[in-house]
């Protein structure tokens, strides 16, 4: 009786051990805008920044692998590309209100192309989300329906099966200026 007891207890230690390293790496990264930027480019602190890629020698197409295929959380404004009514098939996740569709497009490292898991209800365009997810580098383009016509939008990130929340802020957003005609697309909470 002993002795099974013994190899009951060594089985469940060796069971443990087995399983432990595959939950440490399932662990989810909490990341902002700036971790998707190589460490060398400009941070994004204004909405300028577009303007600030265009004279950078890769236009702002320079990924971070560093975090390729980890498991990561990263708070922004969701823009449908695919939707039906209210429910969102796949949307453009970006650092600011008013970015892809009333303002330079930001440099294809600040668009996230993002996939749900299952169909996200969206209430607003440009509504603060939290998403979880895979993140995978590369160039994807997506077609981006807007009122005066199709804009095509180059983003350098990718999270498929993604898991979806509304959040009420995005800690590292950019407000754009007073003075910017752009300004009532600042997100306002009482």
């Amino acid at each position: 009786m002993r002795n099974r007891l013994k190899s009951g207890v060594a089985l469940a230690a060796a069971l443990f051990v087995s399983i432990a390293p595959a939950n440490a790496s399932a662990e989810t990264a909490r990341i902002f805008w700036k971790d998707l930027r190589p460490a060398t480019q400009a941070a994004a602190e204004s909405v300028g920044l577009p303007m600030i890629a265009a004279k950078m020698p890769d236009h702002g197409e320079t990924l971070s692998l560093n975090l390729q295929d980890k498991t990561v959380q990263l708070a922004g404004y969701a823009l449908p590309v695919d939707r039906d009514g209210d429910l969102v098939y796949q949307f453009l996740l970006v650092p600011w209100t008013g970015a892809c569709s009333h303002m330079p497009t930001p440099p294809p490292n600040q668009i996230v192309l993002v996939t749900p898991a299952h169909p996200y209800r969206m209430s607003e365009a440009y509504e603060p989300v939290s998403v979880t997810g895979a993140l995978k580098p590369g160039m994807e383009k997506s077609q981006l329906f807007i009122l005066d016509g199709v804009s095509v939008i180059q983003s350098g990130y990718t999270v498929r099966k993604a898991e979806v929340a509304r959040v009420d802020t995005v800690p590292d957003t950019i407000t754009l200026p007073v003075n910017s005609p752009w300004s009532f697309l600042n997100k306002k909470k009482s």
